[in-house]
């Protein structure tokens, strides 16, 4: 076996860089998280290493490796290798990794050899790499002061912190904009994939030396991506912005948000009728989704009202008349619940202003660490 070895001390420098990896796990184990940047291509299919495993469960680790063998060889072994070669020739710098930088790593590695090329593996492999992750996420809070954005519906809080170097996006990582009316056109990534992310984005945030963290104010959950318990318990503690923005600003912002993106983004892709459909079938779930807390005498009124501005907008290609609707939403729903929680968080807040305000005062602190 060739000894050629990325050591555990790589792992912070693979993650900043995104350096190309070759995951040779099988897609089972793929799908339920992986790197950045890795792709999959798998030394063995899910069914042939559940034959392995049980093999190695009953008769021991040597007899699992002569069954991989004869599972995976002749043409079946060919069409793996020469997919492997493939990827190398477009990442001739790649890496491998399997679960644990065991057999499978070196077997691979060991088949591309006899190709004429040495690729190194990566030692500890997935298991290794991804608890390096967690910890990234759960040291985090300590390293630099967190600041928690917050705001009322519609101030235009993710507009505010893609503008600053500061800051890291939970709900773009999560997909999902952590309200009820917060899902996005593309579907969440699995759990495991939002925290190696998450941290990935905290490992260049450290790389910038930045003077403090910047996060919006979430909840747990962001859709059914939660936020790992100790980061999150680190934003309990933290002081908090306020970003203030006049209501005709907020409006105008949701009815971008919930209307002009998510149709358009519907149409793009399923096509004009079946993305108006689905876009229909968007606002009505959304509204029912907090139909508990609605009411349901006021949840049928809110029904209503967007079944005529769906209407209206169908026919004229208007979209004003949904401003009714996300006004009452409002006024109803989301400022209460807001003032609720803000009054709770009363003594954490540090700063409350506009986005030009709020700007100078992040700007100040920074220049003052």
């Amino acid at each position: 076996m060739s000894h050629n070895i990325v050591p555990k001390s790589a792992y912070r420098e693979i993650m900043l860089s995104g350096h190309p990896m070759m995951d040779v796990r099988a897609p089972i184990e793929f799908n339920k998280g992986a790197f950045p940047s890795s792709t999959n291509l798998p030394l063995m299919q899910d069914s042939e290493r559940q034959k392995v495993g049980t093999c190695y469960k009953n008769k021991g680790q040597e007899a699992a490796i002569a069954l991989g063998h004869s599972l995976v060889n002749g043409k079946i072994k060919k069409q793996r290798v020469e997919a492997w070669l493939e990827f190398i020739s477009l990442h001739p710098n790649a890496y491998i990794y399997c679960f644990r930088g065991g057999l499978r790593s070196q077997l691979t590695q060991q088949w591309i050899k006899e190709a004429g090329i040495d690729i190194p593996y990566i030692e500890g492999g997935y298991k290794a790499m991804r608890q390096y992750l967690i910890d990234v996420i759960d040291e985090a809070p300590k390293l630099s002061p967190i600041y928690i954005l917050s705001g009322i519906t519609g101030s235009g809080k993710t507009d505010f912190l893609l503008q600053r170097s500061e800051a890291i996006d939970l709900e773009g990582l999560a997909h999902h904009r952590g309200s009820s009316f917060g899902r996005y056109h593309e579907p969440q990534p699995s759990q495991i994939n939002f925290e190696n992310n998450m941290a990935v984005s905290l490992l260049k945030h450290q790389q910038r030396s930045e003077k403090c963290l910047l996060v919006e104010d979430e909840s747990f959950l962001i859709g059914r991506s939660a936020i790992p318990k100790q980061f999150y318990s680190g934003m309990q503690d933290a002081d908090m912005l306020v970003l203030d923005e006049p209501e005709e600003a907020r409006l105008n912002r949701l009815l971008n948000e919930y209307v002009h993106k998510m149709h358009s983004g519907y149409v793009e892709r399923l096509g004009e009728e079946a993305g108006f459909d689905a876009f229909t079938e968007y606002l009505s779930q959304s509204i029912t989704s907090i139909k508990k807390r609605l009411g349901g005498q006021l949840h049928d009124e809110f029904q209503s009202i967007i079944a005529n501005a769906l209407n209206i907008q169908r026919q004229r290609d208007d979209t004003q008349p949904h401003l009714e609707w996300i006004s009452l939403l409002l006024t109803k729903y989301y400022d209460p619940m807001y003032q609720y929680q803000l009054d709770k968080k009363q003594s954490r807040i540090v700063f409350k202003g506009s986005h030009q305000a709020m700007h100078e005062w992040l700007d100040e602190y920074s220049s003052k660490r």
